[in-house]
């Protein structure tokens, strides 16, 4: 690791920045560095206000995108090298005025039809029936589950912060269903399925199901499902 990487990080943490946020503003960095073929802290201002029109013409980043690789560029000049470019101000991802896709039950329930694997399949209803994001369920624990209030306990939600969601009786019976095929005692979906024995959590205890896996799972049963949307 070089050492404004280990340094930006460490800004990162000082901030209080989720990891999941810290992965993504070094990557915007590093996207940055392999496009000039050099060390960020070598990049002119001007090399810099290049970047960001290649990105608007030539690649024609959403919005989304095109603000995580900004607001991690921004950190990293004004914080961890501590250039105060003006650049860095005029640039802006542009606006976006699109509607959600939405999915009916009826899509919903034949696309989860599609899913082979259990800890899958019921993963994606326990997002769905919840409202919970991509790793909020995926990251969900034992503890988490709060059956005898009806309600799940979010932790390091958007921003950082914790929250309770409602959960419904059906979803509850699902997840015990699916724990009861492996007992991890710390993960409600544990990335290698295995038999626990006991309660009690082991050196070997398996990391939650990635989310990557889950979004390609789901991908493939939108494929098999024939549904032409881009859910």
């Amino acid at each position: 690791m070089t050492y404004l990487r280990k340094r930006m990080i460490e800004d990162l943490q000082l901030r209080g920045m989720a990891i999941l946020t810290q992965q993504r503003y070094v990557r915007a960095v590093q996207q940055l560095a392999e496009h000039f073929r050099k060390s960020p802290d070598k990049i002119t201002e001007e090399e810099l206000r290049d970047y960001f029109l290649y990105l608007k013409n030539a690649k024609k980043w959403s919005r989304s995108t095109s603000t995580v690789a900004l607001c991690g560029i921004k950190f990293f000049y004004e914080n961890t090298i501590k250039r105060d470019w003006p650049v860095l101000y005029l640039i802006r991802a542009e606006r976006e005025k699109k509607l959600p896709v939405i999915l009916s039950p009826d899509e919903v329930r034949h696309i989860l039809s599609n899913i082979r694997l259990l800890r899958y399949r019921v993963c994606l209803t326990t997002i769905y029936s919840c409202g919970l994001r991509l790793q909020e369920g995926t990251h969900l624990r034992v503890a988490d589950i709060d059956s005898s209030r009806g309600l799940i306990h979010v932790r390091g939600g958007k921003g950082n912060k914790d929250r309770y969601v409602p959960l419904h009786e059906r979803t509850l019976q699902l997840m015990r269903e699916q724990w009861k095929s492996h007992r991890c005692p710390t993960w409600i979906f544990p990335a290698r399925i295995r038999k626990y024995k006991n309660s009690r959590a082991t050196a070997t205890e398996p990391e939650p199901i990635s989310r990557s896996s889950l979004w390609f799972v789901f991908k493939n049963a939108l494929r098999k499902s024939n549904i032409n949307k881009n859910a």
